[in-house]
């Protein structure tokens, strides 16, 4: 086995079904091209290290400490700590920030994850890797549907459902503009009100979720069409309902009405929980004075990768 390697996985993008998804629902989601990289160097002794843009922390691999920045990290290390025989390094280093609503929570854990398997010498199988990746993300957030951990494995796009477990890849990739918000309202605050308000009106929002789950297979039938103003359509009507669900503002109003007065915009939507996070489109703009910044984005095909 090697002494150092390097593994990353990319963030992702929520394109249909957001919340519904939590309901066993589909959902629509990608990969894109910002990654999480975590340097692996094995140790010959027993101590984790761990160093990023968080700061350094070092526990023992027989006690391990856990530390709020590092909680997906410690907590996959935790869980796998019996088939680990030594302790390691790890550098972890993001091109992109956690307030970009892009999974970087997902991302580190499915790249420490499918580092602990390197060291171990199992298989690299995406599924068992997202299984183990599943339960950290779990046991951390108290839930999670899994959806940003499929695109930072299996990369692409995917259609995802959480029960039962389903993810299909989409080929082939298609052009998407990203503005963010501004601002991110943490994704278990967001995922509560919903949910609030899902209680008080459960008839009318499985309604709302059935309609997002129905949207999928349209949208993968105009994917593979190559036909971007019907998925253009899509989006606008999922952003109808993410309106619906009360995850809107007008800050994300004003963002996708803008973005649907370009004439290379078919259509845009809430990306994310809602509430902050980013605005998606379908297509690239083509006006000189867009009133908003950019983020360079665009869907990447990797997944998991290991150097």
């Amino acid at each position: 086995m090697q002494e150092s390697f390097k593994v990353s996985a990319p963030g992702k993008l929520m394109l249909l079904g957001e919340h519904a998804v939590l309901k066993g629902k589909k959902a629509l989601v990608c990969a894109v091209n910002r990654r999480v990289s975590v340097f692996c160097k094995k140790r010959h002794d027993r101590k984790i290290s761990i160093s990023s843009s968080l700061g350094d922390f070092t526990t023992e691999l027989d006690n391990i400490r856990l530390k709020p920045e590092f909680s997906f990290v410690l907590t996959a290390l935790s869980q796998q700590k019996d088939q680990l025989t030594t302790g390691l390094e790890l550098k972890i280093e993001s091109e992109f920030t956690s307030d970009l609503g892009l999974g970087s929570s997902a991302a580190v854990t499915a790249a420490v994850m499918t580092a602990i398997f390197v060291l171990t010498g199992r298989v690299l199988d995406k599924t068992a890797i997202f299984d183990c990746c599943l339960r950290t993300v779990q046991q951390v957030q108290g839930s999670g549907s899994g959806a940003d951990l499929a695109a930072g494995i299996f990369g692409g796009v995917l259609i995802y459902q959480m029960e039962p477990l389903k993810i299909e890849p989409l080929l082939p990739v298609f052009p998407i503009s990203v503005v963010y918000s501004g601002r991110k309202t943490p994704t278990t605050t967001v995922i509560n009100l919903v949910e609030e308000k899902y209680q008080k009106n459960k008839t009318l929002f499985l309604a709302i979720y059935d309609l997002m789950d129905q949207s999928v297979p349209y949208a993968k039938q105009y994917i593979e069409a190559n036909d971007l103003k019907a998925l253009g359509e899509i989006f606008n009507i999922n952003q109808g309902l993410m309106d619906a669900i009360g995850v809107s503002n007008s800050t994300l109003a004003g963002i996708n009405y803008e973005l649907r007065r370009d004439p290379g915009i078919f259509g845009s939507k809430i990306s994310g929980s809602g509430l902050g996070d980013c605005v998606v489109g379908i297509g690239k703009p083509e006006r000189l004075d867009f009133p908003y910044p950019l983020i360079p984005l665009e869907i990447s095909s990797k997944g998991i990768v290991v150097e």
